[in-house]
């Protein structure tokens, strides 16, 4: 049995995954599948690790480039409403992993609770937002988790708390292939405080970061003590080009894809860049951009 015959009704194959992604370039997925339900998703797990069929989780796909041959296997995208539900107890908040950061934060700040204002602007799901552990000087989403529920690759649920994680810069060791939800512990606060933080951090964000219609992704991680982006600019790379994908010169750190720009592309620009700021600075860049 194929995967696609275990599971036609929520199957599609071949499914092109550049309309899926914020850079809108990349191939195509053998197969595509969005479960409707946490059972049938524990399913799909079962199938894959009994099949050895590679899985991929899909969340925003804000932080992800797609080489133009595709990708073979599983990609798995939980956009049903099982997967996208958001719960307020007093100063906690449970968020489904599906969901999006955004309603999370405006959830988070109607109620009057702070901790997530200054992530606003930044965009992907809660649970990829977690996961990579999205944030900046201002802070970091992994300060208000408070428990996590993962499903493992043979779709067992379990409970990760705090006392349980470890949180990096962008990054976690939440290594499990599904995060079904998170519970936040957030500080309770004056609603109109907590909406003029959310405003600031949204205009620094957006007069730091290529315009809204611009397909863009970060490339590299901070290095220790340094910006990327200032090690970038240091380097004198900004508006360099190969292909259809540029450095932006509002944020040295981020690659712009233009029409018609190949996932080959911007491969070849994190390359050039990177090894540019090793000769002039004699730093060592990190990718933070996943590849599939």
């Amino acid at each position: 049995m194929t995967f696609a015959t275990a599971f036609p009704d929520i199957t599609k194959r071949n499914e092109p995954l550049a309309p899926h992604a914020h850079l809108k370039i990349g191939g195509a997925a053998e197969f595509f599948v969005e479960p409707r339900s946490v059972d049938e998703l524990k399913r799909v797990l079962g199938f894959c690790k009994a099949n050895r069929i590679p899985l991929r989780m899909l969340g925003g796909g804000y932080n992800l480039l797609v080489r133009d041959a595709g990708v073979s296997g599983v990609v798995m995208r939980l956009s049903a409403p099982a997967f996208s539900w958001l719960e307020t107890s007093g100063r906690t908040i449970q968020a489904a992993g599906g969901g999006q950061l955004f309603d999370l934060i405006a959830t988070a700040v109607r109620a009057g609770l702070s901790g997530l204002e200054t992530l606003v602007g930044i965009r992907g799901s809660v649970g990829g937002s977690v996961r990579c552990n999205v944030g900046d000087r201002s802070g970091e989403i992994g300060a208000a988790v408070r428990r996590v529920a993962v499903l493992t690759d043979d779709g067992v649920e379990q409970i990760r708390h705090r006392d349980e994680l470890t949180f990096g810069e962008h990054t976690s060791d939440l290594d499990e292939p599904v995060i079904l939800w998170v519970e936040f512990e957030l500080e309770p606060d004056n609603s109109d405080a907590v909406m003029k933080r959310m405003r600031r951090a949204w205009i620094f964000r957006k007069a730091h970061e290529p315009l809204t219609f611009q397909p863009a992704v970060r490339m590299f991680r901070d290095p220790p003590g340094e910006k990327a982006s200032a090690l970038i600019d240091k380097a004198r790379l900004a508006k360099t080009r190969v292909g259809g994908a540029e450095v932006s010169d509002r944020n040295g750190n981020y690659a712009v894809a233009h029409p018609g720009t190949t996932a080959e592309d911007v491969l070849k620009l994190l390359d050039l860049v990177a090894s540019r700021v090793k000769d002039v600075t004699g730093a060592t860049l990190e990718r933070e951009l996943r590849v599939w």
